[in-house]
């Protein structure tokens, strides 16, 4: 039906009499002037169709880190139980803006999922971006959560925080490593540097993978990472795990003082992972993926893997991982104001 075909039919519908109440007119005259308004929506066919091909998961930072390591626990534990293969792809650069870029504007039809963390919180107030990810995307799925670690190579003679901040500051501008640019571990370093009254040289790489290959090959002394790519390399003794960034002492990681009771008061700064889709996903298709991921963090096999990895399994509505999303961007607005972070 053309254009003009459309407008006549909607004008002799009304002479007509042709009643169209609340939310069912605004859906019709909708579909009727805009054909593809009706794939926004999602038509029922489809969403109960879904998903009839692969699923992509959209991991914002390079292969070797929690993002990664946790869209591919999930993706496999999912692929199980909807009949269709989860792909992970990771789209890497700018601090990971390019691959939220890339789901935000991806189609609105379930096939495309961002896994990303808090990055989506911190990175666009570091990078000045014109638009917030937690208000542009929809969330999905609270996946999990960790704290940030504080980690030395072990040809650094220092075994606490303490110790670490007393050699700094005989031997300033020690390198430490990040996964990248405006992630959540750059705001805690910067942070850290503040509080500690020292001056650590930021190293930023594009993601945990590449940071921790830096670590244990000793080019970088120092870094705040995540506890996955860490704890392999300090249950083999190459590295030191200092402190963590939680309020209170993870379960997983009942050794590790945090930051906070390490002598830097307030110093939280716990990281989440989250599922999240773009604008314009039909809520049927978000309940569904919800479901589906609740899913795949009660199974027994998935929680020992994110054991492993000090990782804790959340789950919930996706109403939860929504509002923590955004009050940590109003959170990270202010600490990025603080610290006077910038991208140079």
């Amino acid at each position: 039906m053309s254009d003009i075909a459309r407008r006549k039919w909607i004008k002799g519908a009304a002479a007509g009499g042709i009643a169209l109440a609340g939310g069912s007119a605004q859906t019709l005259l909708s579909v009727l002037l805009d054909p593809c308004a009706a794939r926004a929506q999602g038509a029922p066919s489809d969403i109960a169709a879904w998903p009839n091909r692969p699923v992509h998961f959209i991991v914002p930072l390079a292969p070797g880190g929690a993002i990664d390591f946790i869209a591919r626990a999930v993706g496999e534990r999912m692929s199980q139980t909807i009949g269709q293969q989860v792909v992970v792809e990771n789209r890497t650069g700018a601090g990971g803006t390019i691959g939220m870029d890339a789901a935000m504007r991806s189609p609105p039809d379930g096939y495309t999922i961002l896994i990303t963390n808090d990055n989506a919180a911190s990175a666009p107030h570091i990078m000045g971006l014109s638009y917030d990810y937690t208000k542009e995307l929809l969330p999905a799925c609270y996946l999990g959560r960790h704290g940030q670690i504080l980690a030395v190579h072990s040809s650094l003679n220092v075994k606490t925080v303490k110790e670490l901040v007393d050699y700094v500051k005989a031997n300033p501008g020690l390198g430490t490593a990040t996964s990248g640019v405006g992630s959540n571990q750059h705001v805690m370093l910067e942070w850290f540097k503040r509080e500690a009254g020292i001056k650590l040289e930021h190293v930023p790489y594009r993601g945990a993978g590449q940071a921790i290959n830096d670590l244990i090959a000793g080019h970088v002394k120092t870094a705040f990472l995540g506890p996955t790519s860490l704890m392999p390399h300090a249950q083999a003794g190459t590295i030191r795990m200092l402190a963590q960034s939680m309020a209170k002492r993870a379960p997983t990681l009942p050794d590790v003082p945090t930051i906070d009771e390490s002598g830097y008061k307030g110093l939280i700064l716990e990281a989440w992972y989250a599922a999240f889709v773009p604008a314009g996903t039909p809520q049927a298709l978000i309940a569904r993926l919800n479901d589906e991921m609740n899913k795949a963090l009660k199974d027994p096999k998935l929680i020992d893997t994110f054991t492993k990895g000090a990782i804790e399994p959340v789950g919930g509505a996706p109403e939860e991982i929504g509002k923590l999303a955004r009050a940590d961007s109003e959170k990270y607005a202010r600490l990025v104001k603080e610290l006077n972070i910038k991208l140079n």
